[in-house]
């Protein structure tokens, strides 16, 4: 055993990396060792020279353990000394010019749209991303056999069997945030409610994760005449553009009331959107008066409460104003993309400085 020991201790000494270290660990400890086959030899030994020879063994075991721990831990420290030499990095170099980051178009367009609202009294409300399908249809009086709740269309979480929990979606919409704003605040209120949301579609215009804001206002004489005003100021504001000519038309959603699609007056010469005049229209968002049974799931009471609500694509109201012509590169990470569209970190949107200076 005392061979076996200076034998050991002198390899693990002299390796010079963890392969060769493993080897040796096989070599001395592994299942066909030299130290694990005279181990099976205790068996062959009268009880006396087990009573002598076991606890040698075990502690010539755990002492080539120790070692082989010791040195691989020195391994370790001596290749991330190494790194460390390679990768240094005097901080104290002065900044480098043309490489600084840029915000995304998507988070641009989202403070733009905050800062707008904010403005007119709205707050920002934000909800869980996975809910329960109650929340993201049942609560907003999309019944069951709606196209929306199909799996084509809508991503389910998996359920593991036995399981009775409701079932659990990634949120189609933002509106989830609406009904739990009002449960936890009740009426009157106030808020937009940006975020992402999740469709199974991929397109030029459509990818499966995409922005949303939507906008709710809840009150004892809200009518649809508030809801075409907020909508005028907004398009405004946001194409920074002195008039607007808005289209109501007569749609349906579940969760509103009546519902409409709105459209907004304006030309593409040259290839480029000019928003407030010409002859084309050009379609929006979708709004309405709240639905009486979805302010009754939210805890308000409809005979008392009515209000508006509308949602807007955050993707494609940035394509518009920035003449982005495909949705799918928002998301590719190409940098190239996000110097040519990204904005100064210090481009700050606000109404009076300009939302895109």
């Amino acid at each position: 055993m005392d061979d076996l020991r200076d034998k050991y201790i002198g390899l693990i000494a002299g390796a010079g990396d963890e392969a060769t270290l493993e080897e040796l660990r096989v070599q001395a400890v592994g299942k066909k060792g030299e130290i694990s086959l005279k181990m099976r030899e205790l068996g062959k030994m009268t009880p006396e020279e087990r009573q002598v020879a076991g606890p040698a063994l075990n502690a010539l075991k755990d002492e080539i353990n120790s070692a082989l721990s010791a040195k691989k831990a020195a391994l370790e420290d001596a290749a991330l000394d190494e790194r460390l030499r390679g990768e240094w990095l005097d901080v104290t170099l002065p900044g480098r010019t043309g490489r600084h980051g840029s915000i995304h178009p998507i988070s641009q367009v989202t403070e733009e749209v905050t800062a707008i609202f904010a403005d007119m009294g709205f707050s920002v409300a934000e909800g869980p991303q996975i809910d329960s399908d109650w929340y993201n249809f049942d609560a907003l009086n999309i019944p069951g056999h709606h196209p929306a709740r199909a799996e084509m269309d809508t991503f389910y979480m998996h359920r593991a069997e036995g399981d009775n929990r409701p079932p659990h979606v990634l949120r189609t919409h933002t509106s989830p945030v609406q009904i739990r704003s009002m449960e936890k605040h009740g009426a009157p209120i106030r808020i937009i409610a940006p975020g992402r949301v999740y469709r199974a579609d991929y397109d030029q215009t459509h990818t499966p994760m995409f922005h949303q804001v939507e906008g709710l206002a809840i009150d004892t004489d809200i009518s649809m005449a508030n809801l075409k005003w907020v909508l005028e100021e907004f398009v405004k504001a946001y194409f920074e553009v002195d008039d607007v000519e808005l289209r109501f038309r007569a749609s349906h959603f579940p969760f509103t009331e009546p519902s409409a699609e709105v459209d907004i007056r304006c030309s593409w010469e040259g290839g480029t959107l000019k928003v407030g005049e010409g002859d084309d229209w050009l379609e929006i968002l979708g709004s309405g008066m709240v639905h009486p049974k979805v302010l009754q799931n939210a805890g308000v009471d409809p005979e008392i409460y009515q209000g508006f609500a509308f949602g807007v694509g955050i993707d494609r109201i940035a394509m518009l104003k920035y003449g982005i012509p495909d949705l799918r590169a928002f998301f590719d990470s190409d940098l190239r993309w996000l110097r040519h569209y990204g904005f100064s970190a210090l481009d700050v949107p606000t109404l009076h400085g300009g939302l895109s200076t």
